[in-house]
């Protein structure tokens, strides 16, 4: 590991005087959100940007995604970063004067300031850069659903644009404004969902030997669901089975014919993931069996556990405190149980995940909140530490 105590790289001057025209590219897009698919204004903006500024942009990769690529020198590395571009079906409750122009749909999980960061870079390194190799921009649709990043693999994302490395990098309130934060292997859960539905006979409640309880089968399975993680699962392993919705009955006195769950579950290990799996069908199934009701598990397998590769990740940290210095980085981090689809990139790249602070105490709150605003202030630190990366991951050209 290098000496964390060396002295630091500055942000670059010319990149400081430019930041307030990528705030407000910032909150132009986060005044026009758009959803996951439907990013056209935002992808056109974004194209028109690194046109100008001399990238090769492929565009339509998952319908609004594209990939930015600029070549400089003999150099034969090839790094990718990547920003996602789309909102939230949420109402925006900020009444910030850029506040959400669309009903309905907001900004509030921070890609408005993903895109002007990777933007910020990407006018400097194309002006300043000093490297040599290849830069592939990745400017990536859907992450809220229905997962843009394994769209664009299947588009041909890393056939049509290989890269030796890729990373991506987060907001994360609770953190100081531009700090940083590393996590070494497995740093976000799987996302998996099941709806269980169960169908018996409705009837009277005053009756109800004479019906077939499909409520009482769900609560006894709701119960059940509780004891896998505390009792199939290591208690040094992380896992998570919440059941977020129970539907079932329309009156107090009447016994309906159905009930259905919908189910959460996550996990920071794989083979926990799939173990989770197992246990959930064989204890829904002997449910309801026991009480003699018909069940349908609909299981579906949604983001796969984020896991950074190391080397990639010691260099994303030796970069993280080249650019800031050990007292605003976090060199070892803990993992996350939310979920991110750029672990479909890492399943197919080596790479890295890291967080950058999005402020903490009065006036912050967590991403998915109607009261959500990415901080304007950190679009510069994140801008420089792309910077950063891709001229010490590509080298730097003599000087």
């Amino acid at each position: 590991m290098n000496n964390p105590t060396r002295q630091m790289t500055p942000i670059p001057e010319p990149l400081k005087q430019r930041i307030p025209e990528f705030i407000d590219i910032r909150r132009d897009i986060h005044a026009h959100p758009e959803l996951g698919l439907k990013e056209v204004r935002t992808s056109d903006l974004i194209a028109a940007k690194l046109t100008e500024w001399g990238y090769a942009v492929t565009r339509g990769l998952a319908t609004t995604g594209l990939v930015a690529q600029l070549k400089r020198g003999s150099g034969n590395k090839r790094l990718g970063l990547r920003a996602d571009m789309d909102a939230l079906p949420i109402l925006e409750t900020t009444g910030l004067p850029y506040a959400s122009r669309v009903e309905g749909v907001m900004h509030a999980c921070g890609h408005d300031g993903h895109v002007a960061t990777l933007l910020a870079a990407a006018r400097h390194l194309a002006e300043y850069g000093r490297f040599s190799g290849t830069l592939n921009l990745i400017f990536q649709p859907a992450e809220e659903g229905p997962g843009g990043a394994q769209l664009m693999i299947e588009d041909g994302l890393f056939e049509r644009f290989p890269c030796d490395a890729v990373y991506a990098m987060h907001n994360m309130p609770g953190f100081d404004p531009g700090h940083l934060v590393f996590i070494d292997g497995p740093a976000m859960a799987s996302a998996d969902g099941a709806t269980i539905t169960l169908r018996g006979v409705g009837g009277h409640a005053a009756m109800p030997h004479k019906a077939n309880d499909p409520i009482v089968a769900a609560s006894s399975i709701v119960l059940g669901l509780q004891s896998i993680v505390s009792r199939n699962i290591d208690p040094r392993q992380t896992a998570v089975i919440n059941v977020g919705a129970f539907n079932a009955g329309v009156a107090s006195n009447v016994i309906p014919s159905m009930a259905r769950l919908e189910v959460s579950v996550r996990a920071l290990d794989r083979e926990v993931r799939v173990i989770l799996e197992q246990r959930i069908r064989t204890l829904v199934q002997a449910q309801a069996d026991s009480f003699s009701l018909q069940v349908d598990l609909d299981y579906i397998l949604g983001y796969p556990v984020l896991v950074n590769t190391l080397v990639e990740t010691d260099l994303a940290r030796q970069v993280g405190l080249e650019l800031l210095g050990p007292d605003r980085v976090t060199l070892h981090g803990q993992p996350i149980t939310g979920s991110e689809d750029f672990a479909f990139m890492l399943e197919h790249c080596p790479g890295s995940y890291l967080m950058i602070g999005n402020g903490a105490g009065e006036g912050s709150c967590m991403v998915h909140n109607p009261g959500y605003d990415f901080n304007d202030d950190i679009i510069g630190i994140g801008a420089a530490y792309w910077c950063l990366l891709s001229e010490r991951f590509l080298q730097d050209c003599p000087r």
